[in-house]
């Protein structure tokens, strides 16, 4: 193993110790309407990774307000850090979305995120997902 190599595990390592919430990453299914009823239909979300995360704001991170038809929305960006190795069975994409279903901090449980970019890199300690919340 070249000293590269070693450096990249003890680094994956590490940032596995840092990933203490539970996310679900799912793709959010094509809504329906059932022009019988004249009601909408939604679909099954198909999950595409469930496991530890860790979920952070970025630093830049100050809470932009926007308008979202008739509300006003604060969009803050998130950093959702999950294991390198991971495998999924398909890639995420921007919109789909990420749900915190544990954490050591129970004001995390039930954050929604929604992703906005991916990173790859081979020499990177983790997969980080760039999300956000969208309250």
């Amino acid at each position: 193993m070249s000293v590269l190599e070693a450096a990249l595990a003890a680094g994956r390592a590490a940032a596995l110790e840092l990933m203490r919430e539970t996310v679900s990453l799912s793709r959010p299914g094509d809504d329906g309407f059932n022009w019988d009823t004249g009601t909408d239909t939604p679909a099954a979300a198909t999950v595409i990774y469930t496991g530890p995360a860790r979920v952070k704001p970025t630093a830049q991170s100050r809470g932009e307000e926007v308008d979202a038809g008739e509300a006003n929305v604060t969009l803050r960006e998130y950093t959702v850090s999950v294991p390198w190795g991971t495998t999924v069975s398909q890639l995420p994409a921007v919109g789909d979305r990420i749900d915190v279903t544990a954490s050591p901090d129970a004001r995390m449980v039930s954050l929604r995120l929604w992703v906005t970019g991916l990173q790859y890199s081979s020499t990177a300690t983790a997969w980080r997902i760039t999300a956000e919340d969208r309250s």
